[in-house]
């Protein structure tokens, strides 16, 4: 304070005001702070970032969000590719896609050349629907520099389309990829899971599951993901007492937790509840599972604990950008693992669980690259019974302590009757009704999970009993239970 005195004007000295600030827990004089540099410094990058993060970690990711893009509306910061980069990934991390990507193209513009800005121009359309710029973008990641064969680009190049006929050109791009000296396992992994993915759109599944073998087979043996571990957590859950406090109805917000295992139809379900008025769809939020990892969370916490962290969860919901929203889905499927949890926190909140014959939903899990450890599991088709059986387990002990707080929703329904399905969802979760005609022309969000093309295409059933075709393929299939009715 007393070298502010003497230089008043210091643009260094005021940044390191609001850090102090902000670690005295005076997250408001910290914003006035910054706020206060950039009007007066509206160039001042490093004062940018520390109030995006800042905003960012009050939820207020519209606002930390406009910040960043009036920063690069300056053609300096748009020349310089290492900046513009780390403000798409803080972007991408509060999913705000769109002002990530309006970045990253103001930035190619600027650098048109720069292949890491290509890709991850790449990655943020393909999540927005736009797969023909985001192929554009991968293809030229590929052809300028090699080191984009280790960006994630060709799942993502994979991702971006439907492959009609085996003569297509990513065939021959992929399977030169794999000649590549010097490619590290897991883009060799994702080599294969991309080749996998186009011979099974052309309906050659005896390649597409050699693919996926040698894939996954890679693929389990980086990944750290342990059953041990996954066993060991599983049985404290089921083991721990119920929890009997419960914090106050938060007003005007009602969490809808979409879970079960992945791939089974939660990203389609969370998109036609979207369509809906008074929705907000948050998609596969972190904040359940960060939640119980924490001390004071992970036995019998007292009210106020659970308080504490209800107001965190809802902040982090809520945002700064939906102010009419009522419903927050949050569609993180593992969230299964914390019913009780969420059910604590939040009284009124709504379980729905997703359900898919386990041979399809073995099959769909094993035929994904996911880049998250957690789905470490879907590697190995014995690791994958496992989870499943576990989810089960889990699901039915929280039915028997909340059974009016959970519904279920089985995919083959859902696909087979979208509207009914919905409508009953709807009536459950006490939804308002929408106007007529609304809820067709309300447009996808960005998707990021291994569904974004999928979830963008017209509602089809060709993925019902999917699992027949591998059977010759992949015989682990007919180990795992087929439940048609259950």
């Amino acid at each position: 304070m007393q070298a502010l005195t003497e230089w008043p004007a210091s643009v260094k000295l005021r940044r390191a005001l609001a850090g102090v600030q902000q670690q005295a827990g005076q997250p408001a004089a910290a914003e006035s702070t910054l706020r206060e540099l950039l009007v007066g410094n509206p160039r001042d990058a490093a004062a940018a970032f520390a109030l995006a993060r800042l905003l960012k970690d009050q939820g207020r990711t519209s606002a930390a969000a406009s910040v960043m893009r009036t920063c690069f509306d300056d053609a300096r910061n748009a020349r310089d590719a290492d900046l513009a980069i780390t403000a798409i990934e803080l972007l991408d991390d509060c999913d705000r896609k769109h002002d990530a990507a309006a970045i990253a193209e103001a930035t190619v513009d600027a650098n048109p050349g720069d292949a890491r800005l290509h890709a991850y121009a790449g990655m943020l359309a393909v999540q927005m629907g736009e797969f023909d710029g985001a192929r554009q973008h991968y293809l030229y990641a590929l052809e300028h520099d090699p080191r984009a064969w280790e960006w994630h680009v060709p799942i993502g190049l994979a991702s971006a389309q439907r492959y009609r006929e085996p003569g297509h050109p990513d065939f021959a791009l992929f399977r030169g990829g794999l000649k590549r000296d010097k490619l590290s396992e897991l883009a060799r992994a994702e080599l294969h899971f991309a080749l996998g993915k186009a011979c099974d759109d052309t309906g050659d599944y005896a390649e597409a599951s050699r693919h996926f073998r040698q894939g996954n087979a890679i693929r389990h043996r980086l990944t750290p993901w342990s059953r041990k571990a996954w066993r060991r957590a599983v049985e404290a859950r089921l083991a721990s007492k119920p929890l009997s406090l419960a914090t106050e109805s938060t007003q005007g917000f009602t969490p809808v937790f979409i879970v079960g295992m992945p791939r089974t139809g939660t990203t389609l379900l969370a998109e036609l509840l979207l369509r809906r008025p008074k929705v907000c769809n948050r998609g596969e939020l972190p904040w359940l599972a960060r939640l119980a990892q924490q001390p004071g969370l992970s036995g019998t916490p007292d009210r106020a604990m659970l308080q504490r962290a209800a107001a965190q969860y809802a902040r982090q919901s809520r945002q700064d950008d939906a102010d009419d929203a009522h419903w927050f889905i949050d569609k993180q499927p593992l969230n299964f693992r914390y019913v009780d949890l969420a059910l604590a926190m939040f009284p009124d909140a709504k379980i729905v669980r997703c359900r898919r014959n386990p041979r399809d939903v073995a099959l769909s899990l094993w035929m994904q690259c996911f880049l998250e450890e957690v789905q470490g599991y879907s590697y190995d088709l014995g690791d994958i019974a496992w989870v499943m059986r576990d989810e089960q387990r889990l699901m039915e002990h929280w039915r028997s302590r909340h059974p009016q707080a959970i519904r279920d929703v089985r995919y083959e329904d859902l696909v087979g009757d979208p509207p009914a399905v919905i409508a009953d969802l709807a009536s459950w979760l006490a939804l308002p009704r929408s106007d007529a005609g609304a809820e067709s022309n309300t447009p996808a969000s960005t998707i990021s999970t291994a569904s974004l093309w999928q979830a963008r295409q017209p509602i089809h059933s060709r993925s019902v009993e999917r699992w027949h075709h591998y059977a010759p393929h992949v015989p682990e299939l007919l180990e795992m239970p087929d439940t048609r009715k259950s």
